[in-house]
């Protein structure tokens, strides 16, 4: 993947608080002229062993190509720690015509069969720009297409520094118009983030019911990691958010962080334990059922007995390893053989 991908771009102005880029990267978008990505382009085809693919035409986001603020005096004061959130900046270029142009080029290149954007795109700003999804849609998703909603909760997009979850279901609805019009189906891949600060078990809940609703199974969790210079660890260590010093509240043990991914994965067989104890600590019982808005069934399927029965067993193994065994029963009247 990374043999046949190239680099159009580096930095984001995005800001999400859980994200290093910015820090060591930067906020302003270094970008590749075009014609030095499509010399590296031709560089690929020319390999003997190339098989035709553009693995990625990418970045850290790759619709951010080209794009800067419109007035460099005010960008070398400027402080604000992301130009998208909460509204775009109004002095931001977020033309995506260059992104169209380099894309419509680097296919035409001789040895070329396809190019990929496997990296993840800015929703918010590619929803409005029609040309640039049209093209995505016809030419560069193999059919699946990565983009980061995070999660649902109104504060807890607010920590990361996201944009509301209406602007991922706009997104997805233009997007897959898109798809239809070039006799495609292709999805979308969402990545959403468990465990992070202002996330709670009523936050996962709201979201298990958002992936439910629209079908979503996410195979792959992402449980925040706090990572040195984010603003979200801040948040994780201290309980307070930096810029206002309110109180937002973490999660700090992993038992908590387990039921967080199980909420998320609560489709899965060997979560049902969990998931349900989770619904009834929360008052949010309806959601246990056979109803179309359920998350779980009323009885625990046999994958979820029978894989408490093993985490039971492995968890008696493992107190016989620590104690060095385990004291026999005696063979009497309470042992079960009869003989005095």
């Amino acid at each position: 993947m990374i043999r046949d991908s190239v680099t159009i771009m580096r930095g984001c102005f995005g800001g999400c608080t859980f994200c290093s880029i910015t820090m060591h990267q930067g906020r302003a978008i270094q970008s590749r002229s075009k014609e030095s990505v499509l010399k590296e382009v031709e560089a690929l085809a020319a390999q003997p062993d190339f098989k035709g693919n553009i693995s990625d035409l990418g970045g850290p986001t790759a619709n951010m190509y080209r794009m800067r603020c419109s007035k460099p005096e005010v960008e070398k004061v400027c402080r604000r720690l992301s130009c998208v959130h909460p509204t775009v900046c109004k002095l931001l270029e977020t033309d995506h015509a260059p992104t169209v142009e380099l894309l419509r080029e680097a296919r035409e290149v001789e040895g070329v069969k396809r190019v990929h954007v496997a990296s993840g795109i800015r929703m918010d700003l590619a929803a409005d720009e029609d040309e640039y999804l049209e093209e995505m849609a016809a030419h560069h998703v193999s059919g699946h297409l990565k983009v980061a909603p995070e999660h649902v909760s109104e504060d807890v997009l607010n920590n990361m520094k996201k944009p509301s979850v209406e602007s991922f279901d706009v997104f997805a609805e233009r997007f897959l118009a898109a798809s239809a019009r070039a006799g495609k189906e292709q999805y979308l891949v969402p990545y959403f983030i468990a465990s992070h600060p202002g996330s709670g078990v009523e936050e996962m809940i709201d979201l298990a019911v958002f992936l439910k609703a629209r079908g979503y199974k996410p195979l792959q969790v992402q449980d925040f990691i706090p990572a040195p210079m984010d603003v979200a660890t801040c948040m994780h260590f201290t309980g307070l958010d930096p810029m206002t010093m309110k109180p937002v509240k973490t999660v700090q043990r992993l038992s908590d962080r387990k039921v967080q991914r199980a909420l998320m994965q609560f489709f899965l067989p060997e979560n049902w334990f969990t998931v349900r104890r989770a619904l009834v600590e929360a008052g949010r019982e309806e959601l246990i059922g056979s109803g179309r808005e359920c998350l779980i069934p009323s009885n625990p399927p046999k994958e979820a007995v029978a894989a408490r029965r093993r985490a039971a067993d492995a968890k008696v193994r493992g107190d016989r390893k620590k104690g060095g065994g385990v004291r026999p029963r005696s063979k009497g009247r309470s042992g079960g053989s009869g003989r005095g």
